[in-house]
């Protein structure tokens, strides 16, 4: 059983000698991809909002500029961010522990949310009251020069970054029959959903703040540059409470895609030692993680010494898989109607 969001580092098929395993059962959660893609992603998204923040922050010193000001704040942001990134990247991949059954996946959403909370405030927060505070400010601007070539420059960046998130993003989307967009909102995968939605925040914030820019060129008005730099600090905002929101629910528990639920419910049915299944909850614990808790029925009518045994050996099958942390199985009552896979 491939379990959708299975880990690169660790899809190595497990075989058993009691029959087939759990790993070699068609099973995927958000695609193929795996850590190894989500640190690549990462560290293109970290390089280029660094070279970015500094090249922003020495055209905000000589420009003047409240939109490039706001666009400094919001790629040191970003840049900041992908150190919390990182961290729950690493330590969501630690194996599980006697104090930790269940690993510590749901720490990559712990520093998801500080790297979305940190968006907020130095991004959202900063662009809107420094956008405020310079709403009546006049007079001409700096070297607009100097502006656009920044900007155009962080575009590329930022594109780059941009393009590689979609690039880990698509065929995970296209084995669950998404688009991109849906998939990046529901993936289990914070690092992956926070780096696409920083950037396509980043490229939108350099069109409001070139058009910003522009305005106050022609017009000599510093009220357009402030107004994009306000703008700018909103679309933040916006961004970051959706990150937060994401990994609020996955951090409070969240139950797998209908999809990963179903194939789990077709790679039970499909081992020979069970007749049917009467409960199933698929709860995901981390980035491509999830624990597997059920009730089932065995083939056949064994003395309960023996019955044990073969459960023990059904869930040793099912956690071969590289995504299943944990899988916990007991006996059907009866007299309970049977689950059909969705």
């Amino acid at each position: 059983m491939s379990l959708s969001e299975s880990d690169d580092a660790r899809c190595g098929e497990r075989p058993s000698p009691d029959g087939p395993t759990a790993a070699a059962i068609p099973l995927q959660q958000d695609g193929g991809a795996g850590a190894g893609d989500s640190t690549v992603t990462i560290a293109v998204a970290f390089g280029a909002n660094l070279l970015i923040a500094i090249a922003k922050s020495a055209a905000a010193l000589l420009t003047g500029s409240a939109s490039m000001v706001a666009e400094a704040a919001h790629s040191w942001a970003d840049a900041g961010n992908e150190i919390f990134l990182v961290l729950a990247d690493r330590r969501s991949r630690r194996p599980p522990e006697p104090t930790h059954p269940d690993g510590f996946g749901r720490e990559a959403y712990v520093w998801s949310l500080f790297a979305a909370m940190g968006l907020f405030v130095a991004g959202g927060a900063v662009s809107v009251t420094h956008g405020a505070q310079e709403l009546f400010a006049q007079g001409p601007g700096g070297d607009y020069l100097v502006a656009y070539l920044v900007l155009g420059v962080s575009f590329l960046l930022e594109g780059t970054s941009f393009v590689r998130s979609v690039l880990q993003a698509r065929p995970e989307a296209r084995s669950m029959n998404r688009d991109v967009i849906e998939h990046v909102l529901r993936t289990t995968d914070p690092t992956l959903r926070a780096v696409f939605a920083e950037d396509s925040a980043a490229l939108a914030g350099i069109v409001i703040a070139a058009l910003g820019l522009g305005l106050h060129q022609l017009t000599g008005s510093a009220v357009f540059d402030a107004v994009g730099s306000i703008l700018v600090g909103v679309l933040l905002g916006a961004v970051a409470l959706i990150l937060i929101s994401h990994n609020r629910r996955f951090l409070i528990g969240q139950e797998a895609d209908p999809q990963v639920r179903s194939a789990t419910m077709r790679s039970l049915l499909a081992m020979p030692e069970v007749d049917r299944v009467t409960y199933l909850r698929v709860e995901v614990v981390g980035p491509r993680m999830i624990t597997v808790v059920g009730d089932v029925d065995l083939t056949g009518d064994d003395i309960e010494p023996r019955i044990a045994v073969r459960l023990r050996a059904v869930e040793a099958r099912l956690s071969s898989s590289p995504a299943v942390i944990t899988a916990t199985l007991s006996l059907s009552a009866p007299d309970e109607p049977s689950l059909t896979p969705g």
